[in-house]
């Protein structure tokens, strides 16, 4: 049914609902709110202003006083006035509002719509969170939305307090890892996790520095942020390089202080601080949900591989053709099965091709299926890959290097 502007004169049944209103000791705004989903075009205590019009000696409390909300709509400035407090320290151009209300009162505002026989009613939580919102965007000029709201209030009526939830913020972008000894991510310590013990040397971690730690520093700084979360599209290993375009990535802002950032001068920041380590280009804002598109992406990815092994030109010419292109099945590696579940997973080696021949070992360009462990394809794993390039020779392999070389993702 299409809603009509809030009728003038009262149809029978609002008006009924306005004669039985008579003593109830409402504010203009709970009164108004008796009908507030009755139409559209006038603020509840407009409407109570037209019930009062058409019902004579229907008299409205003084805000203070009204017995439903005991005065909250009534003291809006105030709220506005701890929000802007609570919020003083961070920078939002985005908001939304929530508040909280006693359960008795609210169920005390449904008993009084049945009581007057109101089928209209608007509840105190969505009039004043609206409200609430609106005397925000006046008072700062910033825009409420509940899309990729950057400050979340909540009004706690009870206490008379205002929390905040400061959102975060994001950049997209791809980075380079050029050593071979960094993490993507921070490494808790796994004797102390994270606490600081003997063995991490009170550092609570397993390794000094990541990449994540090295794009986020100078993005910290410059908005002041608590803290940071990697999302990357997958993962390298430690010893492995990430050349070529470089792996996307999104990193997550804990509560920033400041949201006036230069991409551009960020990147070259981050460039200039991890020179000959990590290297990130075309960082820009992102969205939260580019976090999911990250993390859910399964792009196939170019390998260059060097291989210590005693093994003919010709022969690995003839594996490689044998196993392009079919089924590998790769059991769950040993050097991760303490972090992931032991279950058998199905991949495939899509291009191989010989790049060089040197004495006691070679070196291999791959593109593999998302998913594909490179190093157990070639060296077996004790079996818990099916078939490996070690079984196909007939000898055993051990991987000296390995370079990612592209993410063939879809902005390539």
């Amino acid at each position: 049914m299409t809603e009509t502007i809030f009728p003038q004169p009262l149809s029978p049944e609002l008006l009924a609902v306005a004669e039985r209103a008579h003593g109830l000791g409402l504010c203009d705004e709970c009164l108004g709110r008796l009908v507030g989903r009755a139409g559209h075009g006038l603020t509840n205590p407009q409407r109570a202003e037209r019930l009062r019009a058409a019902v004579p000696g229907l008299a409205a409390a003084a805000g203070p006083d009204c017995r439903l909300c005991a005065g909250a709509f009534h003291r809006m400035e105030t709220w506005v006035r701890r929000a802007r407090e609570a919020a003083a320290e961070y920078a939002w151009n985005r908001f939304t509002v929530g508040s909280r209300w006693e359960p008795e009162l609210l169920a005390r505002e449904e008993a009084l719509w049945t009581e007057v026989g109101t089928a209209w009613g608007e509840s105190a939580r969505t009039a004043f969170n609206r409200e609430l919102g609106k005397a925000l965007m006046v008072a700062t000029g910033a825009e409420g939305t509940n899309h990729e709201a950057e400050m979340v209030f909540l009004a706690d009526l009870p206490t008379g307090r205002v929390d905040i939830t400061v959102g975060p913020l994001y950049l997209r972008g791809r980075y380079r890892k050029f050593d071979r000894t960094l993490p993507q991510t921070r490494w808790p310590c796994r004797r102390c996790h994270g606490r600081g013990c003997e063995k991490c040397r009170g550092t609570g971690k397993t390794y000094a520095e990541s990449v994540e730690e090295l794009i986020a520093a100078p993005v910290l700084a410059a908005t002041r942020g608590e803290g940071s979360r990697f999302h990357g599209m997958g993962r390298e290993d430690i010893d492995a390089r990430m050349l070529g375009r470089g792996r996307p990535f999104v990193l997550e802002i804990r509560k920033p202080r400041s949201r006036a950032i230069d991409p551009e001068l960020l990147a070259r920041a981050v460039n200039e601080s991890a020179r000959g380590r990590v290297e990130v280009e075309g960082l820009a804002p992102a969205a939260a949900a580019e976090v999911l598109e990250v993390k859910e992406a399964s792009p196939e990815k170019s390998y260059r591989v060097t291989v210590a092994g005693d093994v003919p030109e010709a022969k690995i010419n003839e594996v490689l053709a044998f196993v392009t292109g079919r089924a590998i099945a790769q059991r769950t590696p040993t050097r991760v099965a303490h972090r992931r579940a032991d279950r058998v997973r199905t991949r495939r080696i899509v291009e191989a091709r010989l790049v060089s021949v040197d004495a006691g070992r070679f070196t291999l360009d791959l593109r593999a299926e998302a998913g594909t462990y490179i190093k157990e394809w070639v060296e077996g794993d004790d079996g818990r890959t099916d078939p490996s390039l070690a079984a196909l020779v007939g000898l055993a392999l051990k991987v000296e290097s390995l370079d990612v070389l592209e993410i063939h993702d879809s902005t390539e």
